[in-house]
């Protein structure tokens, strides 16, 4: 079983952008990969999939602003998010299949 790590988090004002990266301790080319994201308070909510195939699918929330992806062969997936708004807030984790999962990073939106 891979373990994942998160990378890429941090503060940034409306408007602007971030690259979240999933870095796996192996390989994950058999995987469906996800990210999650959880604000203060809220309940989790999916945010993308990428299938070990390469398919995509977007939160409604996040359609046309966020484009996911991977890289097989440097074990890593990305997030990237434009246009952030104040609501993006939350610990971004990423998880690989159904019961592997990173341990979390911020990103913080401000107004």
């Amino acid at each position: 079983q891979v373990q994942l790590r998160e990378s890429g988090g941090g503060l940034v004002q409306a408007g602007g952008s971030l690259r979240l990266s999933c870095a796996a301790s192996g390989s994950i080319s058999g995987y469906d990969m996800a990210w999650v994201r959880q604000a203060l308070g809220k309940q989790r909510d999916w945010v993308a999939t990428i299938t070990s195939g390469g398919n995509t699918r977007y939160g409604d929330s996040v359609k046309g602003r966020f484009t996911i992806s991977r890289d097989n062969d440097k074990q890593t997936m990305y997030l990237q998010m434009n246009n952030l708004k104040p609501e993006d807030t939350g610990v971004y984790t990423c998880k690989a299949g159904a019961t592997t999962w990173g341990q979390g990073i911020q990103v913080t939106v401000s107004p």
